[in-house]
Parts: C-alpha cells; structure tokens; sequence
C-alpha cells in the first residue's frame, strides 16, 4: 500500500520577524508554531514526516529531536529548491507527499485529511490547496481557464491588474504523487526577479500531461502564515478563542474568558472555575473542582481535584487535592505539594515535596527540602540550601512546628515531632521528639536609653 508523507518546508531565516530565533521555532502560546504542525501531521494520516532546515538547523532539530526525519538545505533558494533537497531522502518513494509550510500553525488534522482524501479520490497527481481572501494582496492568483480547471499560480508582485482582482489565492500546500514530484522539481527554473526557483511553477509543468485539482480551505485563517510579530498575535488570538470556546463548552467556567490564555495541549476537566487574567499553558493539567486565578499562571503543572490557586505562579510542579495555594505564592522546578495543604502568601516552594496537612502560611522560603506531614513553618522560616557553591538537601519529618524567622542550615535531617523554637538558626540534626533552641539568650540593660539617647542641646534663639 502507497503510503502518505508529509515534507514541511522550514528553512527560512524569517527575517521580518526580526528575532534571533528562526521563525518555525517562535511560540504561540508559549509551544514553538512547528511543533504544532507536527502534532497535527501525527494526528493526522500522513504515515512518515521529513522537514527541510536550513537557518540554525540546530534550533528545530533539537525541538522535534525524533519525531521528523531531516533534509538540509545549504543556502535559501525559494520553495522549489527546498523541496528539491529532499529528492534524495524522499525521491524513490511510492505513494503520495504533502507539502506544508513551517510557518503555518492553525493548520489542523481535519484538513490534513481532507486534502488527501480529495487528492485520492480524483485520482489527482496534483492537489493544489487555495482559499479565498477578502484581501488577497501578498498572495499567489490562482488563475483558471473558463472551464474552471486550474492553469497556474502567478505570484502578486507579477500579477496584472485584472489578475489582482482574483480572491482565490495559492496557500502553499499541495498534495501530489511523490515520484512526479520529484521528476518536475528538475524542471522548474530561476526566477530571474528573485532569483529563486518557486514550487508554484508546478502547476504550469504538470498540467499538461497530469491531472490537476483544486482543494479550497474554506477558513482561510486555518491557512494564515506567519511573517512577522503581528502575525503572531492574530494566530494567538485566533487559537485563545478556539481553546477557550472548546473548554466552556465541556464545563469549565470561564470568567472574562477574552483575559485567560489556556495552551493548546493543556488538559481541563469540567466543573473547574478559571478566574480572569490567568495563563495556562505547557503540558498542564487542571482536574474536577478546582479554582484558578485571578492572576495566575501555571506551565507544565498538574492541579488535582478542589485545588485552589490565585495570584501565584506555577511551574513544573504539581499540586494535590483541597490545597490551597497564593496569594503571591511560586512553585516551581518540581515542586510536589501534598493534599490539605496551605502555601500562602508570599511563599516560594522550589524543587521540594510536602506532605498531607502541611502549612506554610506566609513569607516562607522551602528549597531542596522532603517535608512530611502536618508540618507548620512559621513566618519567615527558611530552609538555607545554598552554601554558595552547592546545593544542599533538608529533611523534615512529620508533626513538626518550625518557629518563626527560623534558619534550618542544609545538610540537615528533622525527625519526627520536633519543636523548633522562634528565632533559631539550626545547624545540627534534630532527633525525635526534641525542643531545638539554636539563638543567643536575651539580656536586658536596665535604663540604657538615658545613655543611648542624649538630648538636644537648647538653641535659646541663637542661629
């Protein structure tokens, strides 16, 4: 059986996005816009991806890594001469290559499929994909005889004036048998303008001696490219709003929904409340209950059932059921917060774990730290990781009270039911069951201030 391949051109430099990235490899929703063509060529029936680099090749590689084999090209040569690079990797090949472009986000499965199947079903050997734009200026005419069968793909800048006036413009996808493809490719020549070889003149040498068809995307936004910054805030807003719709309508509520950003691989169940300006994105998940925002931002975490989280920041790191985090809390690089706890104001959790019943209730810092349960750090408790070259770990146990503006001094183990008395800077182990009183004791200088405070010195009028 013929199979499907997918050749996604992402060479380009993209230098009106005037950004040190190459253009394929910017976010939209904070994922990289080429990883979302590759997720939908996997959704997709398209069975072998291979995507042209060129421009800091380096770049997209490492963000695709295995899921895309690679074809290079030396220097940027047009569309046509991108394709023609993957004749060696692709040319023998039996069945059908879809052309997409790397700067071309919103394209979706659903049309993916929706080309193939019109290319198979007319048994075309080539499947130009159009749509039609109010505004169709930048974009390639396509140009049809009076019978409506398609002739060519004249670009805008060599466009008659009548020629302008046509709304149906060239996407730059295609769908066409593989070998013909590759056979054509050699036959395309340089524009002499630009002096690059266009993949449009396709059309003009099939059409002749093949069968050549037409698919319209009817939302043309699903074939915006990208081109600069602007670009990329139409695209954002486009796929907020998709987003959004889809997570209302499954029963998450959404108050002042054109504020909240969720990402495209984000996972919401329903009965989940998400509060304004609040930003979901990465590969986070929200589960049954929980409440959001406002003012929140979470990135590749995962907040269990009746969690509720406001004015804090999220990151890699998970919260677990009927805990309650912020206002101003950050969690970040794994930390794992355990059910019934309290992370409150101010307090910053990174690269530790907590267990049922903790508290932590205000300006708290908790790092490199394995806390178990029914743990209370009191105001100001801090947990000193950093010796200025390592990093060190604490361990705390259960049913331990940590008073407050406490220093616990890492390497260090805290055992169960220990009390540690305000004020203290621990140094030393605590074991079971221990008071632990680490701060000098208090002196008192009877009447000091009437030596400390001395008083003015009478002006009697004199300057």
């Amino acid at each position: 059986m013929a199979k499907n391949y997918a050749l996604i051109l992402a060479a380009g430099k993209g230098t009106r996005m005037k950004t040190e990235l190459p253009k394929c490899a910017f976010p939209i929703l904070k994922k990289p816009m080429i990883e979302y063509i590759v997720e939908s060529v996997e959704r997709s029936r398209i069975h072998e991806s291979y995507v042209v680099v060129g421009h800091q090749r380096e770049v997209l590689e490492d963000l695709l890594d295995e899921r895309a084999q690679f074809v290079y090209q030396p220097e940027q040569l047009g569309t046509g001469h991108a394709a023609l690079c993957a004749k060696q990797s692709l040319g023998a090949k039996e069945g059908t290559t879809l052309i997409l472009l790397g700067d071309m986000p919103l394209i979706n499965e659903q049309i993916i499929d929706k080309i193939l199947y019109t290319h198979h079903k007319f048994n075309n050997d080539l499947t130009v994909v159009t749509a039609n734009f109010d505004d169709p200026e930048g974009y390639g005419r396509i140009i049809r005889d009076k019978y409506g069968k398609i002739q060519a793909i004249v670009e805008d800048a060599n466009c008659t004036e009548d020629q302008r006036q046509i709304n149906e413009v060239n996407t730059g996808l295609y769908a066409v048998d593989n070998q013909t493809l590759f056979k054509t490719l050699d036959f395309i020549e340089k524009n002499p303008y630009k002096n690059e070889y266009y993949l449009t003149d396709i059309v003009e040498l099939m059409r002749n001696d093949y069968k050549v068809g037409t698919f319209t995307v009817r939302d043309k936004n699903r074939v915006m490219g990208i081109n600069d910054l602007y670009a990329i805030s139409i695209a954002e807003k486009f796929l907020r709003d998709e987003i959004n719709r889809g997570h209302m309508l499954n029963g998450v509520s959404m108050i002042n929904p054109e504020t909240i950003t969720i990402g495209h691989n984000v996972s919401i169940e329903g009965d989940v409340t998400i509060n304004p300006n609040t930003t979901i994105t990465g590969n986070s998940t929200i589960r049954k209950g929980a409440v959001i925002g406002p003012n929140t931002e979470i990135h590749n975490g995962t907040i269990h059932q009746n969690v509720k989280v406001k004015h804090s920041l999220i990151y890699d790191s998970a919260v677990h059921e009927r805990s309650t985090v912020g206002p101003f809390a950050h969690l970040r690089n794994n930390a794992n917060i355990g059910r019934d706890n309290r992370i409150g104001n101010f307090v910053e959790v990174k690269k530790s774990s907590t267990g049922p019943n903790t508290k932590a209730s205000h300006l708290a810092y908790i790092g490199d730290t394995e806390t178990g349960a029914n743990v209370n750090f009191g105001c100001g408790s801090i947990t000193v990781n950093y010796d200025g070259k390592e990093k060190h770990n604490t361990y705390i146990g259960d049913d331990v009270f940590i008073g407050c503006n406490t220093n616990l001094i890492a390497p260090i183990t805290v055992e169960d039911n220990v009390f540690i008395a305000a004020g203290s800077t621990v140094t030393d182990d605590i074991p079971q069951g221990a008071l632990a009183i680490a701060r000098n004791r208090q002196i008192n200088k009877a009447d000091y201030t009437k030596h400390l405070v001395k008083p003015k010195p009478k002006n009697n009028g004199k300057k």
